[in-house]
C-alpha cells in the first residue's frame, strides 16, 4: 500500500532509530494517529528538548540540563572515588544496581586502533585532569572486557603511574565480549564488589 507522504516520512524518521526496522516503524508511524493531539505536541516538544536542553556535564561527561549532572551536585556521595565508564548508558546501569555510592567519568568511546580511535579521541585527558585537581584516592575502571576495554584500561593505567592514587577494575565475572547494557544487575554488582587493584 502506498501512504500518503506525510506518513511515508514519519516511517523513514522511525527507521532512524536503533532497532526499528520497516514494519515497527510502520506500527509507529500509523499509531501515531490514534494519539491525541496534545499528547503528540508533548512528544513532539519534548524531541525538540533533548537537542536543544541536553548537555553534557563539565565535571564527568554525564548528560545533564545543567552544568553539572544531578549525580555530581548531590553531596551524599563519594567524591574520592571515580568508576569509570565507556557511555552515558553504563552510568544508569550502575545507578540502577544502587550500591556504587562514588562518582563517575564518562569516557565516550574506548580505545580501537583498527576503527581509528585513538587516546585523544575519547575523553581521558579531562579525567587525568579530575584525579590532579581533586582528592581521588581510587579508580575503579568499569569498562567491558573486550581488546578495546583492555587496551583503555591499559592506557589509563600506564597515565596515571605516578599519581597517588589506587586503581582498580571491575572483576571479571562478565561474559568476554558482552555490551554493559545487557548484563543482569546481580552480575554486575558482584563483579563491582570483586574489582582487583591494578597497580
Amino acid at each position: 500500500m502506498n501512504y500518503p507522504r506525510t506518513i511515508k516520512d514519519l516511517i523513514e524518521c522511525f527507521k532512524k532509530l536503533p532497532g526499528i526496522g520497516e514494519k515497527t516503524a510502520e506500527r509507529l508511524a500509523l499509531s501515531t494517529l490514534e494519539i491525541d493531539s496534545e499528547v503528540l505536541d508533548l512528544f513532539s516538544e519534548t524531541l525538540k528538548n533533548v537537542k536543544t536542553k541536553i548537555k553534557r556535564c563539565n565535571k564527568c561527561n554525564n548528560l545533564s540540563e545543567e552544568d553539572l549532572c544531578e549525580i555530581c551536585k548531590m553531596t551524599n556521595r563519594d567524591v574520592n572515588t571515580i568508576c569509570v565508564v565507556e557511555d552515558v548508558k553504563n552510568v544508569m546501569i550502575f545507578e540502577k544496581v544502587g550500591t556504587y555510592r562514588g562518582l563517575y567519568h564518562v569516557l565516550d568511546g574506548l580505545i580501537s586502533p583498527l576503527d581509528g580511535i585513538n587516546p585523544s579521541d575519547i575523553n581521558i585527558s579531562s579525567l587525568i585532569e579530575r584525579i590532579k585537581k581533586e582528592d581521588i584516592k581510587e579508580i575503579i575502571l568499569a569498562l567491558k572486557p573486550s581488546i578495546e576495554g583492555e587496551t583503555t584500561s591499559l592506557y589509563i593505567s600506564k597515565l596515571l603511574e605516578k599519581e597517588d592514587v589506587k586503581i582498580t577494575k571491575i572483576a571479571h565475572g562478565i561474559p568476554i565480549g558482552v555490551d554493559m547494557e545487557y548484563i543482569d544487575t546481580l552480575t554486575l554488582e558482584m563483579a563491582l564488589e570483586d574489582r582487583k587493584s591494578v597497580s
